[in-house]
């Protein structure tokens, strides 16, 4: 038997409200066959950043098919809306806002890209702002039912999509300077830094680190690799499950307890 094709569907909408479920419907009336994923609906409204991270550390999870994603401040301006093929088969559905991009990069590339903001599988008439219903719900409907990128709308050049930047991390005088790049909703703080950007501090299990951080001043932590591993209320620094350094406090809130949210830089060093 033929397997279903898969979309995945990641957004700002939340639940509380109608959007999800509409554009469910609107896939559902055009390519009813289709399996949807629903990644997270819970991204913090308009960050594109945060939706551009979850996306790419879902995607080696889900199988090759259509990725919805849409989080899209700029719905209704001049920004895209595009398709993206890309090398390794699957295809990206949403806003040329940056939000497809770190996912691309990381599935290997783009190898084919469509402006499908005046596609032929639009649902008219087109709200100015409800982009997910209108545009890249049905677009990427059609696509899981067979359509190709070049049937969605009109090429494009890969090579000018919007692009996000982010920080890097560095070591500054035996101290690891990194970002936060997400908070998840138990209050963790994804940085942008990896084991191998510690590879010259002599990081391992058990030692302990001083952090500084937001108003909170300099404050105590331990490496480790689980949370059973610090009592209640002390803070761990650890490789989260994406492979990226995290910062959590043990039954609380990293978020809170530093004050510190997405951009913030954070400081590392031995103690």
């Amino acid at each position: 038997m033929r397997r279903a094709p898969v979309i995945t569907f990641l957004s700002d909408y939340g639940f509380s409200d109608d959007f999800v479920g509409v554009c469910h419907g609107v896939i559902a009336s055009i390519c009813p066959r289709a399996r949807v994923i629903d990644l997270s609906h819970g991204i913090p409204r308009h960050d594109v950043r945060a939706g551009a991270v979850v996306l790419r550390e879902a995607l080696p999870y889900v199988p090759i098919g259509v990725h919805l994603a849409v989080v899209d401040p700029g719905v209704g301006g001049q920004r895209r809306a595009v398709a993206l093929r890309l090398d390794d088969g699957r295809v990206l559905v949403g806003p040329d806002n940056g939000l497809l991009g770190p996912a691309a990069e990381a599935s290997g590339g783009i190898s084919e890209a469509a402006d499908i903001g005046r596609s032929a599988f639009r649902l008219e008439p087109v709200s100015a702002t409800f982009h997910g219903r209108d545009i890249f719900a049905p677009v990427a409907a059609h696509l899981a039912a067979g359509a190709t990128v070049a049937d969605a709308g009109e090429r494009c050049d890969p090579g000018q999509l919007v692009k996000l930047e982010f920080p890097h991390p560095q070591l500054e005088g035996g101290a690891l300077v990194a970002h936060v790049i997400y908070v998840d909703r138990f209050g963790n703080l994804a940085l942008d830094a990896r084991e191998a950007d510690v590879a010259g501090m002599e990081l391992r299990p058990g030692r302990r680190l001083a952090l500084e951080a937001g108003r909170s001043g300099p404050c105590e932590g331990l490496y480790g690799r689980a949370f059973a591993e610090v009592g209640a209320g002390e803070l761990l620094v650890y490789e989260d499950s994406n492979r990226r350094l995290a910062i959590a406090v043990s039954h609380g809130s990293a978020a809170q307890r530093l004050g510190i949210s997405v951009d913030a830089e954070v400081r590392i060093r031995l103690t």
